[in-house]
């Protein structure tokens, strides 16, 4: 097998293995923090606190897996190394995705889906970071970004982290949140927490939006 091939088939499961080791299998990611101000079953609406991520773009992707490993792969570069400070930075979790297009607003309906032209993939930098003292990623591709506070819609669900499920999860989202009268303000985003090797049943995925407020009874 060609090498190139190699790593686009293999390189998110070698790069959850080589994260695993540096993160210390003893020591549990670090996470970004939020508060729970609702919960209904598998849905919460968290607050979430400000942080830093490195992010990503994939541009002109379609492929899901495809795009998430090319992305994944850049940040993991930029962590073990491929900063101006050659600083090797510790992994979080969750990595979190969402597709990107030309003409879709932060303030679209999320049911608004137009033709798209790729994927963001992004993680919070540790939290001893801030954004004027974060290590400058060498790929331009790679940029370091604050994360406002956030009021997010989040459904939690467990099994593979593909596009069928992304799209799943989803709309039962966005079934809740039309139930609950709750106005999007956002496009989705997922999360994934696990790595590959670990048993779909027991892996903790999201699907999450930012939204306007939240159920107060």
């Amino acid at each position: 097998m060609h090498l190139s091939s190699f790593f686009q088939r293999y390189g998110q499961v070698l790069v959850f293995l080589l994260t695993s080791h540096l993160a210390g299998h003893s020591m549990a990611l670090e996470k970004p923090g939020y508060k729970v101000l609702y919960q209904e079953g598998k849905l919460e609406y968290r607050l979430y606190q400000p942080y830093i991520v490195a992010e990503t773009e994939v541009v002109g992707e379609e492929s899901y897996k495809a795009a998430s490993n090319e992305g994944f792969m850049r940040l993991f570069r930029y962590i073990s190394g491929g900063n101006i400070d050659q600083a090797s930075i510790a992994m979080t979790a969750p990595v979190q995705r969402h597709r990107v297009s030309e003409d879709i607003a932060m303030t679209a309906p999320v049911q608004r889906l137009p033709t798209t032209q790729g994927w963001k993939v992004a993680f919070m930098l540790p939290s001893q970071y801030a954004i004027d003292d974060a290590p400058v990623p060498v790929d331009p591709r790679v940029v370091i970004r604050p994360m406002p506070e956030r009021l997010m819609a989040v459904l939690r669900y467990s099994g593979r982290w593909t596009e069928r499920n992304l799209v799943k999860y989803e709309q039962r989202l966005r079934e809740r949140l039309q139930e609950h009268g709750i106005e999007v303000m956002g496009v989705t985003e997922s999360a994934a927490y696990n790595p590959p090797f670990t048993p779909p049943f027991m892996r903790r995925n999201e699907i999450m939006v930012k939204v306007e407020g939240y159920p107060t009874k």
